[in-house]
């Protein structure tokens, strides 16, 4: 039996092998559609998601993983760990990481004896996918789970996403970046960069470039300032826009001394709000 069994929700955008790798589990977000429900990444594709949120009505919503799913997860992970650390994207742009830790209150009640500890990463897509990856890792070293909520601790002090979104037309409609509500009105064809990290918790503007281009070429500007010379860690996204994810990873790959660097789709979780076409960059350095 391991010490520790790694949950996470779904919006960690961690590839699909190192899930695999460091048994992981994932607690999906739901996509709301037509009234109907579906587990993103399970029960619809990021293809399909995307698909409908091009049209541009009769937009789908999302909805957090209950209490019961988070629970049920704990079920499963009690049987071949010890103990389990359950990560969250942040509370402060959703309610899942409330229903982890009303789930954890329940399973007191029936494993009493399995410690649960729930963080609040404050991080979102990739950089919430390193918090969850680096305390796998831990765990696959050997952690206990005070351990490994020290390493997930440690690297929340430690990555940042920026992210070119193709407008502001989603993210207005839906509320989910207040700050930059200034810019949707005029804004709408531009193509704005935005940062998130741990220390804010939230996705707040950058700036304002005229073109895809030119958004690139600021969060590679931005991603060189911030790690300088030192190895890093990355993780490059995109949303329906796989050649241009392509791009951006071979183009990182030749600029910077990568320890590893990874491409994955941008969680439809997330892209309901963001909407098609974001280019993204998760990362720390070492």
């Amino acid at each position: 039996m391991k010490k520790v069994a790694v949950i996470a929700d779904g919006t960690c955008c961690l590839p699909v092998e190192l899930v695999k790798q460091y048994d992981i589990r994932l607690v999906p977000i739901y996509i709301v559609f037509r009234e109907k429900s579906y587990r993103d990444g399970v029960d619809i594709t990021p293809g399909e998601v995307y698909k409908i949120m091009r049209r541009r009505k009769d937009l789908p919503t999302t909805s957090t993983p209950s209490v019961g799913d988070f629970l049920d997860a704990y079920r499963e992970a009690s049987h071949k760990a010890e103990s389990i650390l359950c990560i969250t994207l942040t509370s402060l742009q959703s309610k899942t990481f409330e229903a982890a830790l009303v789930a954890r209150d329940k399973a007191k009640e029936v494993m009493p004896n399995v410690p649960i500890e729930v963080i609040d990463s404050r991080a979102v897509a990739g950089a919430l996918g390193f918090v969850v990856l680096e305390a796998a890792r831990a765990v696959s070293r050997g952690a206990d789970l005070s351990q490994a909520a020290s390493v997930a601790r440690e690297t929340m002090g430690k990555v940042t996403l920026f992210a070119m979104v193709d407008t502001l037309y989603y993210l207005a409609r839906t509320g989910r970046i207040a700050r930059a509500a200034s810019w949707a009105a005029t804004l709408l064809d531009m193509k704005p960069v935005l940062e998130h990290t741990p220390a804010v918790g939230e996705t707040t503007p950058v700036a304002r470039p005229r073109t895809k281009t030119k958004a690139v070429q600021l969060m590679l500007k931005l991603l060189a300032e911030r790690v300088g010379n030192s190895q890093v860690h990355v993780i490059a996204h995109h949303a329906d826009e796989l050649a241009d994810g392509e791009k951006l990873k071979e183009t990182i790959g030749s600029k910077f001394k990568c320890a590893e660097l990874h491409l994955t789709e941008f969680t439809p979780a997330m892209g309901v709000h963001a909407g098609p076409g974001v280019l993204g960059i998760a990362f720390f350095a070492d």
